[in-house]
């Protein structure tokens, strides 16, 4: 009976896997999003809300094995939280898309930086790791989409961290189980993190995960019990959410990766083939924004719901960066105004300036039909909202004072699976991230080593961010 729960098999998913079951595409994919994630990482390190974790951390004095970019050493759970926070904050990170939910895989890599450090690692150990976190997250976004219940995706994060760091630490199937059922009862994150008003939490609420993922596996390694039968049994997922995860594990694959994609600009994934048609307008009409009189977006329905003012909130409202990220108000008139669309466009200095107030207010965001109730129906019958997520359906309309009227449709967008990112193109941004943290030699040594990563001890990667800057 053992065997057959969800647990279990989980467990034997991540411990089994080999490298050579990923495939070399996704193995090729895999590194993209490495490096696209520690463009992130290194950016990030100079941000206030880095650094109010950095100083807490502090509070809680240094120590450990873990190497910083600070020039100073963490246990391993806290260089988790850091790892991931700095990742996650510029909110400029992967995703994977559901039908009902989504997620960022590269939440995971944090943690599996961290253990890495407490057992000697290959490249390949942690490609593989990496794989099964990244599979595993987009499975269970697929199959369990818990925020349609008003739980936060870092629930599911919170299973693949454990699985990915159960593999890192060489833990038994058994333990492996009891550290998921101890994931899955302590982490139920609340997705009003990221509805308006949005508070700085919503960049740093997966490196809680991470801290607490990292202490749950030891502790399962030294032999702490837990629900194993977290899905199945009494008062367990499926009782309590109504949705039964009823998966074959034994038959997974890691087909999934190939649907993860990057940004191609800094704002919230469901904005970005918006963005890239009123991007190419800009480009192609060359209009000055002090003459438009209306700019029109037609999306899906997940879009307007997170970031064009329906359930999540007023996303008119635009104060700070989380607000601004998750705002296709805000993102749409930024990147018109300055004709991109960076960590640069979320300065507070940038983001309280009356030209981009004033555009916002001109953008109108709708769905393919005017009513969203119930669900299923607004679904089926909206094509905007039908196509997707194998589709990202738009329509920018931008009306200028003299009646010029340029419109533009999409279907995807430079970064999504079906027009994915190349090694240049991430290569790009990574160099655009770190363009004021790493030195040339750096930048390309980093790039480098991501390159032939499995080829190389982990560890070569881990003595690329001991950067030793002395930031306070």
């Amino acid at each position: 009976m053992k065997e057959q729960l969800q647990n279990n098999q989980i467990a034997e998913f991540a411990l089994h896997a080999s490298f050579d079951a990923i495939g070399a595409a996704n193995v090729e994919q895999l590194k993209r999003h490495f490096l696209d994630a520690l463009g992130s990482f290194f950016f990030s390190l100079d941000q206030e809300p880095i650094r109010k974790l950095v100083m807490q951390q502090r509070l809680l004095s240094e120590g450990g094995t873990c190497i910083t970019p600070y020039g100073s050493t963490l246990p391993a759970d806290r260089a988790a939280q850091l790892y991931t926070a700095l990742i996650r904050y510029p909110d400029f990170m992967d995703n994977f898309m559901g039908k009902e939910a989504t997620c960022h895989p590269s939440d995971n890599i944090g943690p599996l930086m961290a253990v890495s450090q407490l057992r000697k690692t290959s490249g390949k150990d942690f490609l593989t790791a990496m794989a099964v976190a990244y599979q595993l997250e987009c499975r269970l976004v697929e199959e369990i989409p818990v925020m349609k219940e008003g739980i936060d995706h870092t629930l599911l994060l919170g299973y693949s961290m454990t699985a990915g760091i159960a593999r890192l630490l060489g833990m038994t199937v058994e333990q492996t189980a009891h550290a998921l059922g101890i994931t899955g009862t302590s982490i139920s994150p609340m997705v009003t993190s990221r509805a308006s008003y949005t508070y700085e939490w919503k960049g740093l609420a997966s490196s809680l995960d991470a801290l607490n993922c990292v202490g749950i596996a030891l502790l399962a390694q030294q032999g702490i019990t837990g629900p194993v039968a977290l899905f199945e049994g009494p008062k367990g997922f499926d009782e309590v959410f109504g949705m039964k995860l009823d998966y074959d594990w034994a038959n997974e694959s890691f087909d999934l990766i190939q649907k993860c994609v990057l940004k191609r600009y800094n704002a919230e994934v469901h904005a970005q083939a918006s963005l890239e048609a009123a991007d190419e307008l800009r480009r192609e009409h060359r209009f000055d924004c002090s003459d438009i009189v209306q700019i029109d977006i037609t999306t899906f329905l997940t879009a307007y719901h997170i970031i064009g003012s329906g359930a999540y909130g007023n996303r008119k409202e635009v104060e700070t960066k989380e607000q601004a990220d998750h705002s296709l108000f805000y993102t749409t008139a930024a990147l018109l105004l300055d004709g991109q669309l960076t960590p640069a466009q979320f300065a507070p200095a940038r983001i309280v300036k009356q030209d981009v107030q004033q555009l916002l207010q001109k953008v109108q965001v709708r769905t393919g039909i005017p009513f969203h109730k119930p669900v299923m129906v607004a679904g089926l019958l909206d094509p905007y909202t039908a196509a997707y997520p194998d589709k990202m359906k738009t329509k920018v309309v931008i009306e200028l004072e003299n009646g010029e009227t340029f419109s533009r449709e999409k279907e995807d967008y430079h970064g999504f699976y079906t027009r994915p990112f190349n090694w240049e193109d991430t290569a790009k941004k990574f160099r655009l991230l770190t363009r004021n943290v790493l030195s040339e030699d750096q930048c390309n040594d980093v790039i480098g080593a991501v390159a032939v990563l499995e080829h190389f001890d982990f560890n070569e990667i881990i003595k690329l961010i001991d950067l030793k800057t002395g930031n306070e």
